[in-house]
């Protein structure tokens, strides 16, 4: 097998290699992957539902062990305060970037590992905007313009983008606030419409639906998906796992630490930065009424706690297979990377389903030469994200296809559907005159 610093290594442009598990359901697994490769690959993790990158917190987010690390270096973990508010996946790029470079200097590979796609197609793709002249290596502690835009109301917001860049406001929902924000702070700090910068981006040689041009053209993406029971099964015990490892007492010492005082105060933010973890608002009745109530409500607040992080985790899992195919198999335009599946759902199987397929897959692409599998199909997606549709009856606005659909389908909606039918059906009976009140002016009624 060729090594990373092997004469063919040098033959062949370097790859990147990002690894997209499912919610980092296998992540402990995922380590036989550097392990056959010693220390000559290094490793950047996102996190499962933000960034590893804040200090403390470790088993909530499910950071890689001190054991894990020693096997193969890790990086991008454990070094932003936590009560950095305003972390982004700028920042979290402008840091990385260099390191991927560093790697490939030193001819090795680099494997992107993470649950958070949003971070690894910023290192795969030139998506992001810099609003800033001079951006700043260290995460800041001052607040930033976007967050003091998320504090005005969605009506205020929106209708701001819609003056500077109707075309981005007509494409984003009012209530989406972080999205209208954000394109808000690019054109506040850049001048120019949020808009117009993407199109200038997807124009590019090489750009796309996703963005600008592959900023390593010698990628692959091996995708690790489960059978949805499989995984579900997995995210239970991971949270039994969790708990059994220390977690209440890690929520309990960061709570009294860091957000205690905020919720005394009422300033308790569980939008940004490590707060917005997965696992820590939902244990926030458990943690405030702690001391406060009786053994058995704490009891009860406890176990709502551990099945409210179950739920969510498994429907992180689900945005997160969902953000996938999306992304990289239903818009994919020119410059995506091929994607691998490699199936997890059976850990027994583990050496033949998955490592012995991905260590030939990586193999293949060191040495240039078309590896022995073939690369997920791309489907063909017919659904329009962008479509606008008011329903009359609910009040609401619908953006996408998809969306539409589930809404003519939600209880709501069919509940006000069944009022005016009955209503309808109510100004159609016959008055004592004997008049129908609803008859059209030839005299014919209306259908039924």
């Amino acid at each position: 097998m060729a090594t990373p610093s092997s004469p063919l290594l040098r033959q062949h442009p370097p790859r990147i290699i990002p690894l997209c598990p499912v919610a980092m359901a296998t992540a402990p697994r995922l380590t036989a992957l550097p392990r056959c490769y010693g220390n000559s690959i290094l490793a950047t993790r996102t996190g499962s539902s933000l960034p590893q990158v804040y200090k403390g917190l470790d088993i909530i987010t499910n950071k890689v062990s001190l054991q894990e690390q020693r096997l193969c270096r890790h990086h991008m973990i454990s070094f932003v305060d936590p009560l950095v508010s305003n972390y982004t996946v700028v920042d979290f790029r402008d840091k990385a970037v260099p390191l991927i470079e560093d790697i490939f200097a030193r001819d090795k590979i680099p494997i992107v590992v993470g649950g958070t796609n949003y971070y690894i197609e910023s290192l795969l793709w030139k998506v992001l905007i810099n609003t800033k002249e001079k951006p700043s290596s260290a995460p800041r502690l001052e607040s930033d313009r976007k967050v003091e835009l998320e504090q005005l109301d969605s009506a205020e917001l929106h209708r701001r983008l819609s003056q500077v860049d109707p075309e981005m406001a007509a494409k984003l929902h009012p209530h989406d606030k972080r999205k209208v924000a954000r394109s808000l702070q690019v054109f506040e700090e850049t001048g120019i419409p949020h808009s117009e910068i993407l199109q200038q981006q997807q124009e590019e040689e090489g750009g796309g639906p996703l963005g600008g041009p592959l900023k390593y053209p010698h990628s692959c993406i091996l995708w690790l998906h489960a059978d949805q029971a499989a995984l579900d099964a997995r995210l239970d015990k991971r949270v039994d796992d969790m708990v059994a490892a220390g977690l209440l007492e890690e929520l309990r010492d960061f709570h009294r630490r860091y957000n205690q005082e905020k919720v005394a105060e009422n300033r308790q933010d569980y939008q940004h930065g490590i707060f917005q973890s997965i696992g820590f608002k939902e244990f926030h009745e458990y943690l405030i009424s702690e001391g406060n109530c009786s053994p058995e409500t704490s009891a009860l607040l406890l176990e709502k706690g551990i099945q409210a992080l179950k739920q969510v985790t498994k429907r992180y899992a689900r945005r997160q297979n969902k953000w996938v195919r999306n992304r990289f198999l239903k818009r994919p335009g020119p410059n995506v990377p091929p994607v691998y599946g490699l199936e997890v759902s059976d850990l027994q199987r583990w050496e033949e389903d998955v490592l012995k397929p991905a260590l030939e897959i990586v193999e293949s692409f060191i040495q240039g030469r078309e590896p022995p599998a073939e690369p997920l199909r791309m489907e063909r997606d017919e659904e329009n994200k962008r479509s606008h549709r008011v329903c009359e009856l609910c009040h609401r606005l619908i953006i996408g296809d998809r969306e539409w659909a589930a809404h003519t389908r939600s209880k709501s909606h069919l509940h006000h559907l069944k009022k005016r039918r009955k209503l309808e059906a109510s100004r159609g009976t016959v008055g004592d005159s004997g008049d129908t009140e609803n008859s059209d002016e030839d005299g014919s009624l209306p259908l039924p």
